[in-house]
C-alpha cells in the first residue's frame, strides 16, 4: 500500500471495555461502520479497551496528524452528526480535543495501563510495537535467580490489597522442593467500585499472559491458572482469545520463543478457571479449594500457599494487577520502577475513583498522592454537587474516612496507620445525605451473606452485629448496644481466620468513630437534622 493510500484510510477507535458496552458502543461501532461505507471512505474501525474516564464513555476517537481526537459520550443517534464532523474537518459538539491532553489523564504516571485504552486487545502485533514481551525477553536473558531479583528490588508489593512483597513470595515457591509447582492468578475482582482487572483483561490481556509467563520460568512453574468470576464474561472471552493466540505465536505451550524467535526449552501452560462468585473466593486459600472444585472454604494456615497450595504442590498466588506490573519492571529495570511512590509503597497503583463523583474511572500514579487530591481535584468532587461526607477505600470492608483524613497519603503504611487499608484501590464516594448507620449495618449484613461460615467470630459475629445494629436504628439501648458492637467488632478482628471477617469490623468502627450523630438515640438524630 502506498503512503498516500494509506493516509488516506480513516482510523477510529471505539472501545470494546464493558463500561462502554454499558452504555451503547456496539451500536455506536455499528452505527460508524455503515456511515463510513456510506460515504465511500476507506476506513478501520479499531475496537481497543478503555482509557479509564468513565464518564466520557463511549469515547470515540479518531486518529490524526496531530494526535488522538476524541468524542466522549457518543450514541449511535450521534453518529451522522459525528461522521459529517469528521469527515468533513468541522467542529462537534461532543468534541473533547486531543485525547491525551485530557487533565484526568495527562496528570497520570501510567505503567501498568501504558497501553490500555492504545491498542487493539487481541493484536499481538499491536502489543509487541508498544513495548510488549520486552520484560518476557530481558527475564529470559538474565535468568531465574535474577528475575526474582529485579522484582524483590522493584519493591512490588501484592495490589489485591495484602501488600506482601512479591518477590518474597516467588522466592519462597521457588526454594520449595517439589517436582510441580503452579502460578496462580486472583482476577476475583469482588470489592464494590473496583475495575481495574476487568480492564486489563478487555484492554490489554497480553500484559496478563506476558506477566504471568514471567513468574512461571522464574519459579519453575509449568501450568498457570486465571481464576476470574463468572460476572465476568466479556473479560474471560477476551482474555481466552488472548489465551488462543499466545499458544498461536508459541509464547504459550511446550517451547516458549524467544526474542530471536527460538525455542527456549521452556514450558508453561495457561487455562482459565471460572468461579461463581462468591466473594471469599478472593481470599488466596478460599480460591484454591475453588480450584480444587471444593466448596469455597478458608484453610488454616500454614502451611503457605507457596510451600502446600494447588493440590498440596507449592503455589505463588498473586492480585492480576501485580502480575500485569511485572513486564515493566523487568522492561524498564527494578530501579527505574522504584523511583515512583513513597516509603515502603513503591511503584504506582491503579486507583478506580467511583461513587458520587463528577470524574470516575481509572487512575493510575505513584503512591503518595493525597485523598483530598484524589476526590476534590482528580474526582471533581460530588456529581450531585452537595458536600462530600465519607469516602471509603478498600472495597467493602474499608473504612470509611472523613474530610478530617482528606490529608492521608495514599500509601499502604499511611492508611494503616489511620485504621484503614487501600485494598485494591477502590475508592467510593459519599455526599451528606449518606446514612453512616445503615452503611455500618451494611458492612455487616455483607460479612454475614457472604461468610464460608467455617470460623464462629465471622459466622456468628457478623449476623449479632446486623441485630445488635437494628437495635441501635429503634433506639434500644443505644449506649450499651453500641458497646457490644464495637466488642463484636474487636472479636471478629482478631479471631477469624481470614480477612472477611477480619476487615468488617473496619468499615463499621470508622463509622461509629467519624460519623457517631449517625448513631445517636433516634429523638436526638431527629433534632440534628
Amino acid at each position: 500500500m502506498s503512503e498516500a493510500s494509506a493516509a488516506d484510510i480513516l482510523t477510529l477507535y471505539v472501545p470494546r471495555d464493558s463500561a462502554a458496552l454499558a452504555v451503547g458502543a456496539d451500536d455506536v461501532a455499528a452505527a460508524i461502520a455503515s456511515a463510513a461505507q456510506r460515504a465511500g471512505r476507506p476506513f478501520r474501525l479499531v475496537r481497543n479497551g478503555s482509557r479509564g474516564m468513565h464518564w466520557l464513555e463511549p469515547l470515540v476517537e479518531v486518529a490524526t496528524p496531530a494526535g488522538r481526537v476524541g468524542y466522549g459520550g457518543v450514541t449511535a443517534e450521534d453518529v451522522p452528526s459525528l461522521m459529517a464532523a469528521i469527515l468533513g474537518g468541522t467542529s462537534h459538539m461532543l468534541d473533547v480535543g486531543l485525547v491525551e491532553e485530557i487533565p484526568f489523564l495527562a496528570r497520570q504516571q501510567r505503567l501498568t495501563f501504558r497501553r490500555c485504552g492504545i491498542t487493539d486487545p487481541l493484536s499481538i502485533e499491536d502489543y509487541c510495537t508498544h513495548g510488549g514481551y520486552q520484560g518476557l525477553a530481558r527475564s529470559l536473558e538474565i535468568g531465574a535467580a535474577d528475575t526474582i531479583e529485579q522484582v524483590l528490588r522493584s519493591g512490588l508489593r501484592g495490589r489485591g490489597g495484602a501488600g506482601f512483597p512479591t518477590g518474597i513470595k516467588w522466592r519462597g515457591a521457588a526454594m520449595a522442593k517439589a517436582d510441580q509447582r503452579y502460578v496462580v492468578c486472583n482476577a476475583d475482582e469482588g470489592d464494590s467500585g473496583t475495575f481495574a482487572d476487568r480492564m486489563v483483561m478487555e484492554g490489554d490481556p497480553f500484559c496478563l499472559i506476558e506477566g504471568m509467563t514471567i513468574a512461571g520460568l522464574a519459579i519453575d512453574a509449568t501450568i498457570g491458572m486465571v481464576y476470574i468470576r463468572s460476572e465476568y464474561p466479556h473479560a474471560i472471552e477476551m482474555l481466552q482469545a488472548a489465551i488462543d493466540t499466545a499458544y498461536r505465536e508459541r509464547l504459550l505451550g511446550e517451547d516458549i520463543v524467544g526474542a530471536d524467535g527460538v525455542g527456549t526449552g521452556r514450558r508453561f501452560d495457561l487455562e482459565i478457571r471460572v468461579g461463581a462468585g462468591a466473594y471469599v473466593c478472593g481470599e488466596e486459600t478460599s480460591l484454591l479449594e475453588s480450584i480444587e472444585g471444593k466448596r469455597g472454604q478458608v484453610r488454616a494456615k500454614p502451611p503457605l500457599p507457596v510451600h502446600e497450595g494447588l493440590w498440596g504442590k507449592p503455589t505463588v498466588i498473586n492480585n492480576l494487577v501485580t502480575l500485569a506490573s511485572v513486564p515493566v519492571i523487568l522492561s524498564e529495570g527494578a530501579e527505574a520502577y522504584r523511583d515512583f511512590g513513597m516509603g515502603r509503597s513503591r511503584g504506582t497503583m491503579p486507583i478506580q475513583l467511583a461513587g458520587n463523583l463528577k470524574f470516575t474511572g481509572l487512575f493510575e500514579t505513584a503512591f503518595g498522592i493525597t485523598l483530598g487530591e484524589l476526590v476534590d481535584d482528580v474526582g471533581g468532587g460530588t456529581a450531585s454537587g452537595r458536600e462530600v461526607r465519607a469516602v471509603q477505600c478498600g472495597g467493602p470492608l474499608g473504612a470509611y474516612f472523613p474530610r478530617a483524613l482528606f490529608d492521608t497519603p495514599f500509601d499502604y503504611e499511611a492508611f494503616a496507620g489511620r485504621d484503614g487499608l487501600i485494598g485494591h484501590g477502590g475508592i467510593v464516594v459519599f455526599d451528606d445525605s449518606v446514612d453512616m448507620l445503615k452503611q455500618a449495618r451494611f458492612a455487616m449484613e455483607f460479612c454475614a451473606i457472604e461468610s464460608c461460615s467455617k470460623c464462629t467470630p465471622c459466622r456468628i459475629g457478623s449476623t449479632r452485629g446486623v441485630e445488635t445494629l437494628d437495635k441501635v436504628a429503634r433506639g434500644e439501648n443505644v449506649a450499651a448496644n453500641l458497646v457490644l458492637v464495637h466488642d463484636l467488632c474487636e472479636t471478629m478482628k482478631y479471631g477469624s481466620l481470614c480477612a472477611l471477617g477480619g476487615f468488617a469490623p473496619y468499615p463499621v468502627q470508622s463509622a461509629m468513630n467519624h460519623f457517631p450523630e449517625d448513631f445517636a438515640p433516634a429523638p436526638l438524630r431527629v433534632a440534628a437534622e
